[in-house]
């Protein structure tokens, strides 16, 4: 782990864990994901925060934003794709902690391919409206 507060939570937990027994695992196991949800959603914020930051110093000078002046459904560009793996990932930890609790590899399974689904349609979709409308 790169984060050495988190690896130092996490050996907490695995502690803790083998002295409480399997009694409180899942309680453990939400308490440790939801301490690596807030370190996600604070990097996505920082990056966001950024990005916003950046865009309105290229207005500023004058410039246009990335992607130009929007048309159509307004999901183009980078900062809806990267939205989206954002939310997707931040989500991903409470489902992949309730598919693996309750259903185990199957429910886990199913569930990352549901992730992995909406992401690829998402992807079809931009690059479909990118080719534009084809002539008949």
């Amino acid at each position: 782990m790169s984060d050495p507060e988190l690896a130092t939570d996490l050996d907490a937990a695995v502690q803790t864990r083998k002295e409480l027994g399997d009694a409180y695992e899942s309680e453990l196991i939400a308490s440790f994901l939801e301490k690596v949800e807030q370190r996600i959603d604070t990097a996505v914020d920082k990056r966001v925060r950024r990005q916003v930051a950046e865009q309105q110093m290229v207005v500023a000078r004058g410039g246009r934003p990335e992607g130009g002046p929007r048309t159509g459904a307004g999901y183009e560009g980078p900062g809806a794709a990267f939205g989206l793996a954002a939310v997707s990932l931040v989500l991903a930890i409470p489902l992949s902690a309730i598919a693996a609790v309750n259903l185990g590899l199957p429910g886990l399974l199913v569930c990352w391919g549901g992730i992995v689904g909406v992401n690829a349609c998402f992807t079809v979709g931009m690059a479909l409206r990118r080719s534009g409308p084809e002539a008949p």
